[in-house]
């Protein structure tokens, strides 16, 4: 099942939940804007290209939309769509004030030259200038994307509306971006997952964790884990997989990594098949790679006890409800993954504001606010009998509803 109609699924179930009126529900749904643009771009050796740039903005009745922007081959509009969509509930659940956007560009940004992705993303923005802004709709960085990527978007946008940092977020931090920002997906993540593991009167220091992707936010997770005294059994990424028993050194597996660009030849472990990764013996499981990894057919094999989805939709529908009936107890996605876009919104402050706060500052009001968003789905869990899933869905939905009623969505 895709990522959109695996999320329009919870949607609609989290709508029954809650006994939300059908024309509601279907205004929910529809995306507030959808916006298609060409780019073209002269190359390095002078010749034209063409290239499809997308921007979905789903819902703005709780605040500006908020949402990354990707550059990837298989960019397209459902797949925008879905993930902008996910947005507006993500932001709910962590209750911040926004809504939910998602964009791309339909390239290979490794096929591309740092001039041509400059020029590439300048006439993105060009395109888009007067439909983003800072109490509009405010872009961060996504898969191909980066820190870089939105120093052009800024510097471009300024050129139209003056100096404006707020603009996106997971900038460079001479140019107004966030201590704390690069490792606070992968920090939501370790504090999300100690929420989890409390409720159980277990900590991190009790538990075996196995990660899949070693990028950015497993990486972090991985290192934070480990410094908590967590026992990380196994990794992988798309280079390889190590595995040991004891526990892996993951300052060392770090330095590895930088200094070969790869997970294998590794002297604290020994290599295993990545494809096993996802069914290795351990108490949390980690997936921060690619959506869809747990299906039908690897579900009945997972030994994790727990599952933490910092990746976007990791887990199928048909997965979910397999693991579901194991008692394998699953940290949805919309939460587990919602520090990068929480500490978005804590640089979107500062920008604003104009005044920046420490690093400590920073992580301390994360790890508020993941608590206190864990606390908010166990209420609903509880409220309406239902698994931390629905209980997530059901919790931001809610409050994108009652924010549209409030505003009189029929008027």
């Amino acid at each position: 099942m895709n990522a959109l109609a695996a999320t329009s699924r919870n949607f609609r179930k989290a709508g029954r939940i809650l006994g939300l009126d059908s024309k509601l529900e279907k205004s929910l749904l529809i995306p507030f804007r959808e916006i298609k643009v060409e780019c073209t771009i002269p190359k390095d050796d002078g010749s034209l290209v063409s290239y499809v740039g997308f921007r979905v903005q789903h819902d703005n009745a709780r605040g500006p939309m908020k949402g990354g922007i990707r550059y990837h081959p298989e960019v397209d509009p459902d797949e925008v769509n879905a993930l902008a969509q996910l947005m507006t509930w993500k932001t709910a659940v962590a209750d911040i004030p926004y809504g939910g956007a998602k964009g791309g560009i339909g390239c290979n940004p490794k096929e591309l030259s740092n001039s041509e992705l400059e020029r590439l993303t300048r006439v993105f923005t060009q395109k888009i200038h007067d439909l983003i802004g800072i109490h509009t709709d405010i872009p961060a960085p996504d898969m191909g994307t980066n820190a870089q990527t939105m120093a052009w978007i800024l510097d471009e946008y300024s050129k139209f509306h003056g100096h404006s940092p707020a603009v996106v977020t997971g900038k460079p931090i001479d140019l107004g971006g966030s201590l704390g920002r690069e490792a606070a997906t992968g920090r939501g993540v370790v504090f999300a997952t100690e929420a989890l593991l409390a409720e159980s009167g277990k900590s991190i220091r009790d538990m075996t964790f196995v990660i899949q992707g070693f990028g950015n936010v497993g990486s972090w997770a991985a290192r934070l884990i480990h410094e908590r005294g967590g026992k990380v059994i196994a990794v992988s990424d798309i280079t390889g997989a190590v595995k040991n028993a004891n526990g892996i050194d993951i300052p060392e597996l770090l330095k590895h990594k930088e200094s070969t660009g790869s997970l294998i030849n590794f002297n604290g472990g020994d290599s295993m098949d990545a494809n096993e990764i996802l069914v290795h013996e351990c108490d949390v499981l980690i997936p921060c790679a690619l959506g869809g990894v747990l299906n039908r057919e690897n579900a009945a094999d997972v030994k994790a006890k727990f599952i933490i989805e910092a990746a976007n939709h990791p887990t199928d529908p048909e997965a979910d409800e397999i693991l579901s009936k194991r008692g394998v107890i699953i940290l949805p996605d919309i939460y587990a993954n919602a520090g990068g876009v929480t500490v978005s919104y804590f640089e979107w402050v500062q920008n604003i504001q104009g005044f920046m706060w420490d690093e400590d500052k920073v992580n301390n009001e994360l790890r508020r606010y993941m608590i206190r968003a864990f606390h908010n789905i166990k209420d609903m869990c509880q409220s309406h009998s239902c698994d931390l899933r629905m209980g997530a869905f059901t919790l931001g939905v809610n409050r994108v509803a009652r924010a549209t009623l409030l505003r009189g969505w029929e008027a």
